[in-house]
């Protein structure tokens, strides 16, 4: 060796250790490959670690590929992956430093056959995605009280007796009407879309489920039609998908309203439980009654307090002491009146008297006479002439007299 370079070392040549060389390889390789990758291949040297991780290769003609399918991802698996067996795998690829190897760190594994189908389904899905068929913003909520539930499925399959048991045990009453359509095979996306048009064309339904039970992916492939996701994204009536189990899933689950993970629960969430809203109402009204008993609780211990009060208990004192006032005032206008009416009597009395005295009644009582000529007065000797006959009025009465002559005797 020259100094601390090896022989076969030129000086200014970088001397990588082990582990630097592995993080350059991991650097460089886990760029080229940043975004997920799918493999196909035949798993050989399957084994299941009880960390319940999954170690296996996979394998091909020429190549083996190192993969590793933690836990809890590989819980989904819906089939026992083992040795021979064709699949797909998608994963990320990486560096494993400690063995200086490179492997799939595997987030997704199918039977060849259904990752195919699975492969083609993710394309359609991002397109779809793309063109806003699944967002959120445009979902719809269900009625609460619905009169009538379309439905598109088999007559003859379990989904539909699920249905018809669960809605008729919830809501009593409620119309079903079924639209038959085809939902596996051949024509099976285009009669499924096609019934869904037609129910909402017919415009009574209140709500639509549209599904069937479960099965394979192949089974339930028609549901992945782009036909019935874009039926069920345009359906202006609310919808329900129920396609399968509980694990499964489709495009039409995403293009519907609400997705359900069975066909029973699509007839639970379509309606509610009669028996829940008669104790709902049940309660209300007993919270209403409850709350009507304490208001007039509290108001009448308000006026019991009101009346306790100092304010409460003058009143009539002071009502009493007003009308004795008022009383006293009377009295009082009374005797005025009384007291004044009494001397107006008195004074019209005296008035009476005087002109009483001066009254000619009065005169003619005190022993003159008066002479009238056809109810005139004859006030003097000139105005009598001879030969006529007058009127003498006496105190007690008249007297007719002869004009004698107009000197008189």
């Amino acid at each position: 060796m020259t100094g601390d370079y090896p022989l076969f070392a030129a000086p200014g040549d970088r001397v990588f250790t082990v582990s630097e060389l592995t993080a350059e390889v991991r650097a460089t390789l886990e760029g080229a490959f940043e975004e997920d990758l799918t493999v196909q291949g035949e798993v050989s040297n399957f084994k299941h670690h009880a960390s319940r991780h999954m170690y296996f290769s996979l394998k091909d003609e020429d190549a083996v590929l190192r993969c590793v399918f933690f836990h809890p991802q590989n819980t989904a698996l819906r089939f026992a992956p083992g040795d021979g067996l064709a699949v797909v795998a998608r994963g990320r690829l990486g560096v494993y430093p400690p063995q200086g190897t490179y492997q799939l760190y595997v987030r997704s594994l199918l039977p060849r056959g259904e990752g195919e189908l699975r492969a083609a389904l993710e394309r359609l899905k991002r397109r779809l995605a793309d063109e806003g068929l699944f967002d959120p913003d445009r979902k719809r909520p269900l009625p609460r009280f619905p009169r009538r539930v379309g439905v598109a499925t088999s007559p003859s399959g379990a989904a539909f007796r699920d249905i018809r048991t669960v809605l008729g045990r919830r809501w009593p009453g409620v119309e079903i009407i079924l639209r038959a359509v085809q939902v596996q095979g051949a024509g099976a996306a285009a009669d499924i879309a096609q019934g869904v048009r037609d129910l909402d064309a017919w415009g009574e339904a209140d709500v639509l489920i549209v599904g069937r039970g479960g099965g394979s992916l192949e089974d339930l492939w028609a549901f992945n039609e782009e036909e019935v996701v874009r039926a069920l994204a345009a359906c202006k009536t609310p919808t329900i998908s129920a396609v399968g189990h509980e694990v499964d899933w489709t495009l039409a689950d995403l293009a519907a309203d609400v997705r359900a993970p069975t066909p029973s629960a699509a007839a639970e969430l379509a309606v509610p439980e009669k028996a829940e809203i008669q104790r709902d109402v049940r309660e209300n009204v007993a919270a209403v009654i409850t709350a009507t008993r304490d208001y007039l609780a509290e108001r009448r211990d308000e006026v019991t307090r009101l009346r306790g009060s100092y304010a409460l208990r003058t009143v009539p004192r002071l009502l009493g002491e007003r009308a004795q006032r008022v009383d006293q005032q009377l009295a009082r206008a009374g005797r005025a009146v009384r007291h004044g009416v009494g001397e107006a009597a008195a004074r019209y009395a005296r008035v009476a008297a005087a002109f009483g005295a001066l009254s000619p009644q009065a005169t003619l009582a005190r022993g003159y006479n008066l002479a009238t000529r056809d109810g005139a007065t004859v006030k003097r000797a000139a105005d009598a002439r001879a030969g006529e006959t007058l009127t003498l009025h006496f105190a007690d009465g008249r007297r007719g007299v002869h004009v004698a002559d107009d000197q008189g005797e």
